[in-house]
């Protein structure tokens, strides 16, 4: 894999699955995007219909991929429940959640040193 920013040895497995994960994400999102174009320039309406299709069936594999970083890399559950299916302005929710106006997470206890990561 071309993916990896350290020397593979240094990174533990979990990690490569994030990375793995993450990837594939970016992959469905991609799709989701080349499919919408795609049905904005078609001129046949049952090749737009199967584009759609298409593109509906990435979405649904860039949620799996979603769901499993929410399951299994820390920080991802308590970003998602803050923001996914709510209702109103988004930063207002960050701020909010946050507890301060630069929207930077900190987990308990912080000293301000953390990179503003939490941490689980």
């Amino acid at each position: 894999m071309t993916e990896f920013h350290e020397p593979v040895d240094v990174l533990a497995q979990s990690t490569r699955n994030y990375i793995r994960a993450i990837n594939s994400l970016k992959e469905e999102l991609e799709a989701v995007d080349w499919y919408q174009q795609r049905i904005d320039g078609a001129t046949d309406e049952q090749l737009k219909q199967i584009l759609a299709h298409n593109r509906d069936e990435e979405m649904e594999h860039a949620c799996m991929s979603l769901e499993w970083l929410r399951r299994n890399m820390p920080g991802w559950d308590e970003a998602l429940r803050t923001y996914l299916f709510t209702e109103g302005n988004i930063t207002e929710l960050e701020e909010h959640a946050t507890g301060n106006s630069q929207g930077v997470f900190r987990s308990s206890g912080s000293t301000g040193g953390d990179l503003g990561i939490r941490k689980p």
